[in-house]
């Protein structure tokens, strides 16, 4: 199999994507229930947009949102990594840290043990010297992620695009710096 591994955990490969895995992706971000904390879950040709987008920072930057293959049954379980956000905030641009998992591999730890392993990759092998992460506030799983892998709470902030009074416009911004700077 030709495939590229960035990451490899004990039970997880961070590997680039594969055109295989755009099934499973589309499937994953029209479950409504793994999509529960964004504005609505996504169309096919929404989510091949955003494949294209991870491809493309992967060709810009040599880094991206790595799919997630789980070990023992080789299977595309979702998304972790880095993403280039682009908002009009005050802290943007900036570099992500994000994932989204398949609901089927959820409370196994996967999200933290591959998070885990990415701040380390970008920290000691890309550069990156400062990671942010925002989520819904109401998106507690995320933001347990956030505290077991080392990110600081900012602030909290209105995201631009979501409309004034949906539920996830209001978010939590979280980051972390290289650690010892």
């Amino acid at each position: 199999m030709n495939r590229v591994v960035d990451i490899e955990t004990e039970r997880l490969l961070l590997r680039r994507w594969k055109e295989s895995d755009l099934e499973p992706f589309v499937a994953m971000n029209q479950d409504s229930e793994v999509m529960r904390y964004f504005q609505s879950t996504l169309t096919a040709e929404q989510t091949k947009g955003f494949y294209d987008i991870i491809l493309q920072e992967f060709s810009d930057y040599g880094y991206g949102l790595y799919a997630v293959e789980e070990k023992a049954s080789g299977a595309f379980i979702g998304f972790v990594g880095f993403h280039w956000a682009r908002m009009d905030l005050d802290f943007c641009p900036c570099v992500e840290i994000g994932w989204r998992l398949d609901r089927r591999y959820w409370g196994k730890g996967y999200a933290t043990e591959g998070a885990k392993a990415c701040l380390k990759h970008g920290f000691d092998n890309l550069g990156l010297d400062k990671v942010y992460s925002f989520t819904a506030v109401g998106n507690t799983p995320s933001q347990r992620v956030m505290q077991k892998i080392g990110l600081q709470l900012e602030r909290y902030f209105d995201q631009p695009g979501i409309p004034e009074g949906h539920p996830q416009r209001q978010q939590v911004c979280c980051w972390m710096e290289i650690p010892g700077s």
